[in-house]
């Protein structure tokens, strides 16, 4: 005890204490656990039970009662089943507004970077993160401690021979996974690894391996194998420093199209990670489950099913999460809108009206808009924010969950320094804020070139209100202007102001339709890829091993 030592040590136990005290002081709370879960090529359509109402609220908004659209009806159709994206919406906050990039490479790299691709440089699925950016899991584990991981799809570092950033040097500790856009099949695909024994520009490949989880047989089913990895991290953070934060970055490839397109590019997915509706309605098409061998069922059946079949092991990714790790943050999105497009590829069976040339690849709310969620500690259950937010903002909001500032700038794809694009979704979290942004003036940009359609550059301005959509170019054949409040399925395109003299002198109201389209049209003409010149194509960057034409197919 430190009353019966002598006084000199009992000076020096009680300076040894304070100091101990302070330097527990100045460290703060444990920061807490985040998981980044991403699903592909899964736009609101196929999650739309997400939002219990949508779906009424646009037939009242397009039906007789309305518009009176004549195709009005398409509007209600059938979403995949997802009780756990549903359950995850109502114990959280869900974003109805929630903009990401038409191509899975483009928002994957706007998410590590903080940047719109005309700054950040990766501006369709062929395209690579240089190793010169800025990379927010490198905050996280170098200023916040945290033990970093990837599973699943990373599609950041190109395609085939994998050019780009590497998960090493995004700053994760682990990744394991497949670093293409997409698997040549679910069971037998090329398995990539990054981990303490890898250089941070290198990586290797082995054979899928054999995994299971709680409830779910072994087998080398990708997304199974994907979240059998997480946990597998998990338990290893328990042994060896359980009060050290983690963030992991969990990418499954459901519900992406195969590289292997024999007998189908989709698939069937395991029994045991579908439940009930969506087994019945496998077994009633003739699919055989667990694999490409899908009888007589459609492409959207099969998307409903892959959709469903990832929904379930999310379920099983949370049951572990709330038994070990209550104190953590889970945030949910889609990395572009459902696919639409080519023989067995038309997916959409819901919500929209207008489908093809509008899906994934394009600007269009259903090739840009999907279903985000958010749940965690403070954040108030079953709360539906309207506010427009973008898939760029997690590079903010995650550093700030994480109790780290956000840098003032970061390096474009020149190198150059440059203000993040990214917004921290925090005031809306925890403080209930209606905007992130000036209503009017500022801005989000969707904006790609799509190699499956000659290359076109589709790129999309929006405010609040109102957005404009360009393809290839500015001029004003090339556009459209829609109100997104008074027609959301963007089926009615507004007139163009004539000219935008009345906005470049000041004589318009910032309300004003017409200053939002010259606004808007301004932001495309000088911040967007339409202000560069052209983005030279990549050009399919063929996998080793793999035929030409599966690795084209994998990549779209």
């Amino acid at each position: 005890m430190i009353h019966a030592l002598p006084t000199a040590a009992r000076c020096c136990l009680a300076a040894l204490a304070a100091l101990l005290f302070a330097a527990a002081a100045a460290a703060g709370p444990k920061r807490p656990n985040i998981l980044l879960i991403i699903g592909d090529d899964i736009g609101v359509d196929a999650t739309s039970d997400m939002y219990p109402g949508l779906i009424d609220s646009l037939v009242r908004q397009y039906g007789p009662q309305g518009r009176n659209h004549p195709q009005y009806q398409q509007i209600k159709g059938r979403p995949a089943s997802t009780p756990t994206l549903n359950a995850m919406a109502r114990a959280g906050m869900s974003f109805t507004q929630a903009w990401v990039q038409p191509f899975c490479a483009n928002t994957r790299s706007s998410i590590i970077t903080g940047l719109y691709p005309a700054r950040m440089g990766v501006v369709d699925y062929n395209g690579w993160l240089g190793k010169q950016h800025h990379s927010f899991v490198r905050d996280l584990k170098e200023k916040g401690g945290y033990a970093t991981a990837v599973f699943g799809k990373y599609h950041i570092a190109g395609l085939g021979q994998y050019p780009g950033m590497h998960a090493k040097e995004a700053g994760f500790d682990l990744f394991r996974g497949n670093m293409h856009g997409g698997v040549a099949t679910y069971w037998d695909w090329e398995y990539h690894v990054q981990d303490a024994s890898s250089p941070a520009g290198e990586f290797r490949t082995e054979k899928a391996p054999v995994r299971s989880i709680p409830g779910i047989a072994p087998t080398t089913y990708a997304p199974v194998v994907n979240v059998a990895d997480m946990f597998e991290f998990l338990d290893g953070q328990q042994k060896k420093d359980p009060d050290q934060p983690w963030f992991a970055w969990l990418a499954f490839n459901l519900a992406h199209i195969t590289g292997n397109q024999r007998p189908n590019p989709m698939a069937v997915p395991n029994l045991d990670t579908l439940d009930e509706p969506s087994r019945r309605e496998m077994e009633s098409c003739g699919g055989t489950f667990g694999s490409a061998n899908v009888g007589r069922c459609t492409d959207k059946q099969l998307m409903r099913a892959m959709t469903n079949s990832m929904d379930t092991l999310i379920g099983k990714v949370l049951e572990r999460i709330d038994a070990t790790d209550p104190d953590t943050y889970v945030i949910y999105l889609g990395d572009n809108g459902t696919w639409m497009f080519g023989p067995n590829r038309e997916f959409i069976d819901n919500m929209y009206i207008t489908r093809v040339d509008r899906s994934k690849g394009t600007a269009y709310e259903s090739g840009a808009r999907v279903e985000m969620a958010i749940r965690g500690p403070r954040i108030r259950a079953g709360v539906r924010s309207d506010v427009p937010v973008n898939g760029v903002d997690l590079f903010a909001t995650i550093l700030e969950l994480a109790k780290l500032k956000v840098p003032k700038a970061v390096p474009d794809r020149n190198g150059a320094m440059v203000r993040p694009d990214a917004r921290s979704l925090t005031p809306v979290l925890f403080r209930g804020a209606k905007q992130l942004r000036d209503p009017w003036r500022d801005y989000q940009l969707a904006e790609t070139m799509n190699p499956v359609k000659q290359n076109m550059l589709h790129v999309a301005a929006r405010n609040t209100r109102y957005k404009v959509i360009c393809a290839n170019d500015t001029q004003a054949a090339s556009c459209e202007f829609f109100d997104l409040v008074e027609d959301p399925l963007e089926e009615y395109p507004l007139a163009r102001p004539a000219s935008c003299d009345a906005y470049q002198q000041g004589k318009l109201k910032t309300t004003a339709p017409e200053w939002s389209y010259c606004r808007l049209h301004e932001v495309l003409a000088k911040e967007s890829i339409l202000s560069q010149p052209r983005p030279k194509p990549a050009g399919p960057m063929i996998p080793p091993r793999a035929p030409a034409a599966e690795a084209a197919a994998t990549a779209r």
